[in-house]
């Protein structure tokens, strides 16, 4: 057969499967074709306001079952369990492990948005372990109960450091013993009990000990106990807390030093607030060691707080993640034109093993007072 012949052929069978094609009605136009598109989650907010008088604290239980994923839904559960249904506010989640902990913000949003609940200000700090191996995150939750629960007020107590040095090595359980000690004099100047307490230590060793002598200590406050980092160094220890007053302060918000405790110009002991609300912030990050990323992040923190009301002058509470000394020293440099130099707030400020961005040098998160 000719090359030719074969063309032909196979041009008049490929013309008759044409002609073959059903024809289109004119004027009728083909349906669109179905895509199935992500729902996008609302991202929770960089701050939010809540009732002082309704504040109430819960953790979750450590847990190693399944991956950061599960346990976080798991961990989630049990806040919103403990909360008995009262709204809750802020969450901040110790991330242990290899997970990432730039996922937990996306699984609050699509757990409580799956609850049709409104979302809370979260903040999320890596840190070197938790008192459970295996376990990946643990959460602590500020919720509003039903009712007033704190008529007179809340404290916020500023962390109570305690360090051993390499020349001079001290038994952990010896400078938590310490923290907690300073902590309780600080709760009984303030005329306060504790409600909850987070202890950060260089390491895990002797978890039982210590965690009787917190419970000894407060035994009425839940507790939150992590490793600041996976590499381990001499014996270190800071407890900070919130309480609930006995007594109303005179004023709104109210600074106090109480004796026998350490005095700085750069934070306050005790934040005593008896104002309507205060404002919870979500965690900042600041890029690089200069001064001018400090600065770029805590103007970040500024209209965060302008858009809750709020602002510098009266924040109750700083929570401060570093990464490096360098950090640190950079942070240490240009806070006091932030502050209210006459009263800074209470706060904590350690070198933990990383926050949500790899490039981050280090993170802060507030609690301030809205203006009346």
């Amino acid at each position: 057969m000719t090359r030719k012949l074969v063309f032909l052929l196979t041009f008049t069978a490929l013309a008759g499967l044409v002609l073959a094609q059903p024809k289109k009605k004119k004027g009728k136009k083909e349906p669109p074709e179905i895509t199935q598109t992500l729902e996008v989650l609302p991202e929770p907010p960089n701050a939010i306001a809540a009732d002082t008088a309704r504040l109430s604290f819960a953790i979750s239980p450590l847990s190693n079952k399944g991956l950061l994923s599960q346990q976080t839904r798991d961990a989630l559960k049990a806040v919103r369990a403990a909360a008995h249904g009262g709204a809750i506010v802020k969450l901040r989640a110790f991330v242990a492990g290899n997970g990432d902990l730039r996922r937990i913000p996306s699984i609050v949003s699509e757990v409580l948005t799956e609850a049709h609940v409104s979302l809370p200000a979260v903040s999320t700090v890596f840190v070197g372990a938790l008192p459970l191996e295996g376990a990946q995150v643990q959460i602590e939750a500020t919720y509003l109960d039903k009712r007033p629960v704190n008529p007179a007020g809340v404290a916020f107590f500023a962390g109570q450091v305690v360090r051993a040095t390499a020349e001079k090595p001290r038994p952990l359980a010896e400078v938590f013993g310490e923290s907690l000690a300073n902590l309780q004099t600080a709760v009984k100047a303030a005329d306060a009990e504790m409600l909850k307490v987070t202890c950060y230590v260089s390491h895990l060793e002797g978890v039982p000990e210590i965690e009787s002598r917190l419970n000894g200590a407060f035994p009425k406050a839940i507790h939150t106990l992590v490793q600041l980092q996976r590499v381990t160094g001499p014996s270190l220890t800071e407890c900070e807390g919130v309480g609930r007053l006995a007594t109303a302060p005179s004023k709104p918000v109210e600074f106090l030093n109480p004796e026998g405790l350490a005095k700085s110009p750069a934070y306050t002991q005790v934040v005593k607030v008896n104002a309507p609300k205060v404002v919870f912030t979500t965690t900042q990050q600041s890029f690089g060691l200069d001064a001018a990323g400090m600065r770029l992040m805590l103007d970040r923190l500024r209209k965060m707080l302008d858009g809750a009301n709020a602002s510098f002058e009266q924040v109750a509470m700083a929570h401060i993640y570093s990464l490096s000394g360098p950090a640190t020293e950079a942070f240490r440099g240009v806070r006091g034109g932030y502050y209210n130099a006459q009263s800074p707030p209470a706060s904590t400020l350690l070198v933990f093993e990383g926050l949500p961005s790899n490039d981050a040098t280090l993170g802060v998160d507030l609690v301030a007072v809205p203006r009346l």
